[in-house]
C-alpha cells in the first residue's frame, strides 16, 4: 500500500464562481507544488472542463478524476466521478437535459468558459450553472450509479447546499459512495451529533475556487494505485484500504 494526497473537490474557470486564473495549467501546477497526486475537477453542474485537465494531469504524474459538483431540484450539492469519457459524455448528456434555461448574468456571478492547454477559449456556457437541476437527489444518484460513478454528497455541515442544510437527514435508500466535510472543519462534532453516518467513508477537499485554495485541504488515501478503482474500493473500505483528511 502507498499513501495518495488527493484534493477531490477543485472548481475550474468553467464555474461562474471561480476565478478565471483557475486555467488547467494553474491547476495542475498549484497540485504539483502541494504535492497533490490526485485531484477532483468538479465545476458546478458541468464536465466540459475535465478532458483537458486530465490530460494535463497525465502529463505530469497527477491523476485527475473528472466529473462535477451537482446541484440538486433541493439545491443539495454532490460530487460526481466516472472512471471513462462514455460514461463522462452520457452524464453531461443528462446534465444538459435537465439544467433549466436561465442565462448567466456575468456582472453578477462571473464568467463560464472552458479553455484548451494554451488557455484559448473554446465554449461559453450561457445558461447559469449554478442553477439547480430540474432532478431531485434520488434521481441524480440513480443517475450517476447507472453509470457506474461515484457519488459524494458536498460539505455535509454546511448551513446551505448541503444534505443537512437542504435536508436535515440522510434519505433512506440514497446510497452514496462518501460523505464530504467542509474544509477546515472536523468531523468529530459533527459525527457526534449525527452518529448514524459513522459507517460511512467521510473525505475532504479544499473546495477550490482561486489558485491558491488548491491542496489546502488533503484526504490522503492509502491504497495500491491512484487509478479509480482503487479510489472506490477504498471508499468502499476494502481490504486494509484506510482513508484520512487534515
Amino acid at each position: 500500500m502507498k499513501k495518495f494526497r488527493a484534493d477531490l473537490h477543485v472548481h475550474s474557470v468553467l464555474s461562474p464562481c471561480g476565478d478565471l486564473e483557475m486555467s488547467p495549467d494553474v491547476i495542475i501546477g498549484k497540485a504539483k507544488e502541494m504535492h497533490l497526486d490526485i485531484i477532483g475537477i468538479t465545476d458546478h453542474n458541468s464536465t466540459r472542463q475535465c478532458a483537458v485537465i486530465r490530460q494535463m494531469g497525465e502529463q505530469n504524474a497527477i491523476t485527475v478524476l473528472t466529473g462535477a459538483e451537482v446541484t440538486t431540484r433541493e439545491e443539495v450539492h454532490c460530487l460526481t466521478f466516472f472512471e471513462t469519457d462514455e460514461q463522462l459524455n452520457e452524464f453531461q448528456k443528462y446534465l444538459d437535459m435537465h439544467l433549466p434555461d436561465i442565462k448567466n448574468d456575468v456582472g453578477r456571478f462571473g464568467y463560464q468558459v472552458v479553455v484548451d492547454a494554451a488557455n484559448n477559449i473554446v465554449f461559453t456556457e450561457e445558461r447559469l450553472l449554478v442553477s439547480a437541476l430540474d432532478q431531485s437527489i434520488g434521481q441524480v444518484e440513480a443517475k450517476v450509479h447507472s453509470l457506474r460513478g461515484l457519488f459524494i454528497p458536498a460539505h455535509i455541515d454546511k448551513l446551505r447546499f448541503s444534505l443537512y442544510g437542504q435536508l436535515g437527514f440522510l434519505p433512506t435508500g440514497l446510497k452514496v459512495d462518501a460523505l464530504e466535510i467542509s474544509p477546515g472543519k472536523s468531523s468529530v462534532d459533527f459525527l457526534e451529533k449525527h452518529p448514524e453516518l459513522l459507517h460511512y467513508s467521510i473525505i475532504s477537499g479544499s473546495d477550490a475556487h482561486y489558485p491558491h485554495q488548491v491542496g489546502s485541504r488533503v484526504t490522503v488515501f492509502d491504497m495500491e494505485n491512484p487509478g479509480f478503482g482503487e479510489i472506490k474500493n477504498t471508499l468502499e473500505g476494502i481490504g486494509t484500504r484506510t482513508l484520512n483528511f487534515f
